[in-house]
């Protein structure tokens, strides 16, 4: 199995993507969502974490070469981030939010090393926002971003606009198709229910008017 299909089934099997089209969430934008992302539940499964960082190391490699450093954005992709950094004998950052409000105020924390080359590692991508604001943060430290790899995509056309504005290579491991295609061949979703979820991701913040 591909590995963005194999990933599909990994996510719907341990409850990190719960897709319940009847009763959406509230995401923190304001959003109402058919789906829920929580990867860091993946790390449970010490078969899942695996496959993903051994996609990860994979992808690294392919798109990128050999990078001085892995960076994870926090919090929901450090321990991914750790888990690449182990396997490829590389050192590894983390990227706060924000910087620190106290002590050094450091946001980006590890050894860094101005001119050294960076992948980041990213656990979810919606609007990108979070994600380019760590690259940022990279940036100014003086490292050299060569680009992102992240477990999942939604797949916004505002993500790829924001990575394209910020000249941000981003590859990922799955994606939203992949994901509610392998939910609807599995029994998870009713194939009626695949409406529903290709009209949120075409629209989702109109989703969100009509569906209240």
């Amino acid at each position: 199995m591909e590995t963005p299909r194999k990933l599909a089934s990994y996510l719907l099997q341990s409850k990190a993507i719960i897709i319940d089209p009847a009763n959406p969430f509230t995401w923190a934008s304001g959003w109402r969502s058919p789906i829920y992302c929580d990867n860091r539940k993946t790390l449970s499964y010490p078969e899942i974490r695996t496959f993903i960082r051994d996609a990860f190391v994979e992808q690294v490699i392919t798109n990128f070469g050999n990078p001085d450093i892995i960076a994870g954005v926090a919090t929901g992709a450090i321990a991914h981030a750790a888990l690449v950094a182990e396997k490829m004998e590389l050192p590894l950052l983390y990227v706060r939010s924000s910087q620190k409000s106290h002590g050094l105020g450091n946001q980006v924390e590890g050894d860094v090393k101005t001119g050294k080359t960076v992948v980041v590692v990213e656990d979810l991508v919606s609007t990108g926002g979070s994600s380019l604001n760590a690259v940022s943060a990279l940036r100014d430290e003086g490292l050299e971003v060569l680009g992102m790899t992240a477990i999942f995509t939604y797949g916004f056309p505002v993500a790829n606009e924001n990575f394209s504005k910020a000249g941000v290579q981003l590859h990922t491991l799955g994606n939203y198709h992949d994901l509610i295609e392998e939910a609807a061949d599995t029994g998870y979703i009713r194939s009626e229910d695949l409406d529903t979820l290709k009209n949120w991701r075409k629209d989702p913040a109109a989703w969100n008017a009509t569906s209240q």
